[in-house]
């Protein structure tokens, strides 16, 4: 989930930028100079090259919200999540812990805007890219079966998801 201006200056006690994983508006897979794009999976990073080219094809842009962070930025974001929701139960259904967010592997990106997700809905398994939550339809991650066996069906939400039990 990419909160609107994580890490800008003034909200943590050291800012957190694009070293972090933050990804400037209209970041692309290709976008490779920023630390976001550049550790993510590489079979990942393919794969999303792959299919933003074919959606370019139908007129859609892929952009970027997030993809890989750093540890200080998942728990940035993770306490805004607390904040926000009002408790840490509630704030899992939305952002993992640095221990078991996908996005600090570089095993997942946040992707945006609404037809993005739309295309990849309809297409993604093609790609081996697919929805992890359903309450979240920006959160794709590579599953590498999927263009063979399409997607398996998402979790209602994060908490339902037993990667994040650890």
């Amino acid at each position: 989930m990419k909160a609107s201006t994580p890490g800008a200056a003034g909200d943590h006690p050291h800012s957190l930028g694009t070293a972090d994983g933050r990804l400037p508006d209209g970041a692309t897979v290709r976008d490779t100079l920023y630390p976001g794009v550049a550790r993510l999976d590489p079979e990942l990073r393919a794969a999303l090259r792959a299919a933003t080219a074919d959606a370019a094809d139908d007129g859609v842009r892929i952009r970027l919200e997030s993809g890989w962070r750093s540890r200080a930025y998942q728990a940035h974001l993770l306490a805004d999540a607390v904040s926000q929701y009002g408790s840490a139960a509630e704030a899992a259904r939305w952002v993992a812990t640095p221990d078991t967010s996908p996005h600090v592997g570089g095993d997942a990106v946040d992707v945006g805007p609404a037809d993005a997700m739309t295309w990849l809905a309809r297409h993604g398994e093609e790609y081996g890219l697919c929805r992890v939550y359903a309450n979240e339809p920006w959160h794709v991650e590579l599953r590498e079966d999927a263009a063979r066996d399409g997607c398996p069906a998402p979790y209602a939400d994060p908490t339902h998801d037993p990667r994040m039990a650890r």
